[in-house]
């Protein structure tokens, strides 16, 4: 080797040293750079206000002490910036938007609703980021028919949920005859359209389905159903409406009806709304049994009250698999870091048998991750108490 060669092969390894190399991002999603001591940045897009906040505010408190117990990631620290997703398609879609202007981000936890989730994922997913959300169960969101590449969710799939809610009214209670509403969201029409074909499947009878329009008097409807005598009457709606039917449901005629709903009422806000008119009725949702009691004193010490939803641990562990996929997929170049963005994806859907606070993360190829863990809770005012599961 002649000395012009050693000398270019010495100043090689000492720029090396100095954190000064070249590195080539051949990503084909492009690569987020990171310099010297610039934190790492997450976006949460939650429900963060309206009748739903509940919902968003629990999951980005789960958001928060994930990021706390997880700590630095290449020793750069962790910095979180919130959207609010408003639970509509509309501010799904807006609240995506308004986080691509920031190329930082390297990963989004969210969105709260299923209709947020739909516009949020298609538009993060084109733009190359990664969206997970703690709380959309709507079934269409993993069809491998219209999946986006970008999604990916730690909780159930609504195929589970409505499996339960069908076989909870037929061999639980008993009921025969069932009635639906729903709103025309993908969560609650998806939900009650498999809830009554898994009820039909074991033998009972799924009278009729209303669909409401939000906000609307909810009172034609319920008479509507009440005059085909159901014994059981499925509406998994959101807070607003909720509540609107939950009290109601008497001054129509529903007498001596089972009341049920879905995930989309487990909250304090709803209680507290519905007061008496929901004593009793049946609300299936997460399983908290198994849950580490730990998690549960970190949250009160933190935020000093009781957890105000049921979808802190899903967020919890979305952030934490997060996390753990930054860390895998990570570049480290001197003083450089590199998160290439392809690469971040494959990270996550590689997930296998991560034990999280809300049971097992495995991810399929069309982003479930989560087992069904789910059950039925019965309103006790002013609490929900886990009465049925698998």
């Amino acid at each position: 080797m002649n000395q012009l060669l050693i000398i270019t092969f010495l100043a090689s390894l000492l720029l090396s040293a100095c954190g000064t190399a070249e590195f080539e991002c051949v990503d084909p999603l492009g690569c987020v750079l990171l310099e010297g001591d610039s934190p790492i940045t997450l976006a949460a897009a939650l429900t963060l206000s309206g009748p739903d906040s509940p919902y968003g505010i629990d999951a980005l408190r789960g958001v928060e002490l994930a990021i706390t117990d997880h700590g630095a990631v290449y020793g750069h620290e962790v910095n979180l910036i919130t959207a609010d997703d408003m639970c509509s398609d509309e501010g799904g879609a807006a609240a995506a938007l308004e986080l691509l202007a920031n190329p930082s981000i390297i990963g989004v936890v969210g969105t709260t609703c299923s209709s947020g989730t739909t516009s949020a994922a298609r538009i993060l997913s084109e733009a190359g980021l990664v969206l997970i959300s703690p709380s959309s169960t709507a079934a269409s969101l993993t069809n491998p028919f219209n999946h986006q590449p970008g999604f990916l969710r730690t909780i159930y799939n609504d195929k589970n949920q409505a499996q339960l809610v069908a076989d909870f009214a037929f061999n639980a209670l008993g009921a025969l005859t069932m009635a639906g509403i729903h709103d025309g969201t993908p969560y609650s029409k998806e939900l009650v359209e498999s809830a009554c074909e898994v009820f039909e499947q074991l033998g009972g009878e799924c009278l009729t389905v209303e669909q409401i329009v939000s906000g609307e008097d909810v009172l034609p409807a319920l008479k509507r159903i009440a005059s085909r005598s159901p014994e059981a009457l499925y509406y998994p709606l959101y807070t607003t409406d909720g509540v609107a039917v939950t009290k109601d449901a008497s001054a129509a005629g529903l007498l001596n009806v089972a009341l049920i709903s879905s995930d989309g009422l487990l909250s304090s806000d709803f209680i507290t709304q519905a007061g008496r008119d929901s004593d009793g009725m049946y609300i299936s949702g997460p399983s908290v049994l198994d849950i580490d009691p730990a998690f549960f004193e970190a949250y009160r010490a933190r935020y000093k009250e009781e957890p105000i939803a049921v979808y802190a641990a899903q967020a919890y562990d979305a952030t934490r698999i997060l996390l753990n996929a930054i860390e895998s997929a990570g570049i480290q170049v001197g003083s450089r870091l590199y998160i290439p963005r392809a690469a971040l994806r494959r990270a996550l859907f590689a997930t296998r048998n991560y034990e999280g606070l809300s049971g097992n993360i495995t991810c399929s190829e069309s982003g479930d991750c989560a087992a069904p863990n789910i059950v039925i809770y019965q309103v006790n005012p002013p609490n929900f108490t886990p009465i049925y599961y698998p």
